[in-house]
């Protein structure tokens, strides 16, 4: 190889790949990773927030006290089509998860991926061992909290799931329980966290935008509701910066969302501590 041939070489391996080579990472500026965490926020749990906080104060205008009002979950799309009403059910727990698959290219795109928020399968047992111990202790004290709000008045009664009785309504309602969680660990701990650190704010700001955010799309609950999830969003993080997963959060998620759906469905006009609307 001549002089000539040997720089020509140096400049082919010093110039960017074209379309066919290997590709370049960049990274984004701060202001484009913050227009992109608002808009997806926007797409998903930023938009619901509003949702809340207009359903909330519809709630307060209303005549009648919060408790005598109910916050509705889970509920039929076609009463007596069964077949129609599960197509409508499964397709809005598909639509649902969207912005997780945003979320999952975005991070891919950067070269991270949703491994890079332990939201995969290296450690199954370790994420339920641990999101089962976070779902008792955080369940029971979500309970205690929910009544004793709704018995002070500051709360709706939450319908967790009026479903018809159909052979679909418990498998339904365990995917829906599944589909709130990941959403939403997915979205405001780990990747909102991510971003927001990697856009310049400080572990106490992100904390608090992460555990607000969680508490204001439950607003449509009552105050309960908004302050209960912002006590848990802070528990969330705070373990999440600890075991560097979601893993552990999403099946905490879950399992506290199935007992709530499934136990409200099988206790509901039974017992006589649980309000009905």
């Amino acid at each position: 190889m001549n002089r000539a041939t040997r720089q020509d070489a140096r400049d082919a391996e010093e110039r960017p790949a074209g379309p066919a080579g290997p590709a370049v990472a960049s990274v984004p500026s701060r202001r484009t990773l913050g227009t992109e965490t608002l808009l997806v926020l926007a797409l998903s749990l930023g938009a619901s927030g509003v949702s809340a906080l207009i359903s909330f104060i519809g709630a307060l205008t209303r005549p009648g006290g919060l408790k005598d009002q109910a916050a509705r979950l889970n509920t039929s799309h076609a009463p007596g089509r069964p077949w129609l009403d599960l197509a409508w059910q499964l397709f809005g727990i598909a639509t649902a998860l969207v912005p997780v698959l945003l979320v999952a290219h975005l991070l891919s795109r950067e070269g991270a991926g949703l491994r890079s928020i332990g939201f995969d399968r290296r450690r199954p047992g370790t994420d339920l061992a641990r999101g089962t111990a976070v779902a008792a202790v955080v369940g029971g004290t979500g309970l205690l909290l929910y009544l004793g709000a709704r018995a002070a008045g500051s709360n709706l009664t939450v319908v967790p799931e009026s479903l018809p009785d159909v052979w679909w309504k418990f498998p339904v309602l365990i995917a829906s329980a599944v589909q709130n969680a990941v959403l939403e660990e997915v979205v405001v701990v780990g990747y909102l966290l991510r971003r927001l650190g990697q856009t310049g704010w400080g572990p106490m700001a992100a904390l608090a935008a992460s555990a607000v955010l969680r508490g204001s799309y439950h607003l449509y609950q009552g105050i309960g509701g908004f302050v209960g999830n912002m006590a848990m969003g802070v528990l969330f993080v705070l373990l999440y910066r600890r075991w560097g997963r979601v893993g552990p959060l999403v099946a905490a998620h879950a399992l506290i969302d199935i007992v709530a759906f499934a136990g409200y469905a099988l206790l509901a006009g039974k017992v006589g501590w649980l309000p009905t609307a």
